[in-house]
């Protein structure tokens, strides 16, 4: 009798503190331990990055020297705009576009959000200059006013852009604009950001000194860059560009020279600006370190070293094909 009692009491407790719940909190109640369980299955690199990707390849051959998390699938972020820079360098070296030449400021152009030099619609912008503040502002303003000279329109660049990557061998990419601004099915990896890297280098050596640019001036105002790893080692990095957007993390794609060697590095998805900077710096410094050990020594030794100075796991590498990179024009 005292346990039906008991049971009873329960009950009517049970019943008063849901009853006391909005709609809306009884059904989070309820429905909670399931969410946190199906969260949990379906986090992955593209809904808010918990593991970052690192790549670290040789840039003339593409050997793969230390890759982690490297095929993960990512947003690009800002890094869309390699590829923007990509078609326009190809429409320069054809001749279907000059950098004196200007281009019309759309309402759409003018329209796109920071980072951009507050372009207005009917500006006349030289060639030159779009690919300058691209490069060292990131400009989403002067990226739009490229596509839509190149494509006509920004879905048909987007498609442009997608076509280039599949030519290069960028097999994981999908570009939906021309600034790495928002959107869901804009994906890459860290592995295809290395093949861009190489090829823009590769099949531009005219244009590749405006990835070493770190200001540029445009209407009286002197814009600073966002490459503060080419700012802190210029006598060894010259380029090639940083991406930000909140669900990507910070990303970030270097080419760097030394001692003979030249590496291209991306690492994807850090948590702040400053981690990614850091984490590159030590990357490329460990990694020539190394190369210079090798070179001294002779030796037949696939590991590199991580941040905290222990040696890096190669990661099979000694197994992966040198990535590569398909001819785009």
């Amino acid at each position: 009798m005292k346990s039906v009692r008991r049971v009873w009491i329960v009950f009517i407790i049970t019943a008063f503190v849901l009853s006391s719940l909005t709609p809306a909190e009884g059904f989070a109640a309820t429905k909670s331990h399931h969410h946190k369980k199906r969260h949990h299955h379906h986090s992955s690199s593209q809904n808010g990055p918990v593991h970052f990707s690192e790549l670290v390849v040789d840039g003339r051959t593409g050997k793969v020297i230390y890759s982690k998390n490297a095929n993960a699938r990512r947003y690009p972020a800002s890094l869309t705009k390699m590829m923007t820079l990509y078609l326009t360098f190809d429409a320069l070296k054809k001749g279907k576009m000059r950098l004196d030449q200007t281009l019309m400021v759309s309402d759409k152009a003018s329209q796109q959000p920071p980072t951009n030099i507050a372009l207005e619609k009917g500006d006349r912008l030289p060639v030159r200059i779009a690919i300058e503040s691209v490069v060292v502002r990131s400009a989403n303003d002067s990226a739009m006013a490229l596509g839509e000279a190149l494509g006509k329109t920004e879905w048909n660049f987007a498609l442009m852009m997608t076509k280039k990557a599949r030519e290069l061998g960028m097999k994981d990419t999908v570009f939906r604009n021309p600034s790495g601004l928002p959107d869901n099915n804009q994906h890459t990896t860290a592995f295809d950001m290395a093949r861009l890297a190489i090829a823009l280098r590769r099949d531009f050596p005219e244009y590749y000194h405006f990835f070493s640019m770190q200001s540029f001036d445009y209407n009286g105002v002197t814009y600073p860059g966002h490459n503060h790893v080419m700012e802190r080692h210029p006598e060894w990095v010259d380029g090639v560009k940083t991406g930000y957007i909140r669900a990507s993390g910070y990303n970030l794609v270097t080419s760097a020279h030394r001692d003979g060697h030249n590496l291209v590095a991306v690492i994807m998805g850090s948590r702040t600006s400053q981690s990614r900077d850091s984490q590159m710096v030590s990357l490329l410094d460990r990694t020539f370190g190394q190369l210079a050990s090798k070179h001294k020594h002779v030796a037949d030794d696939d590991t590199d070293t991580d941040d905290s100075g222990d040696a890096l796991e190669a990661n099979n590498v000694e197994n992966v094909e040198p990535l590569q990179v398909g001819q785009g024009n």
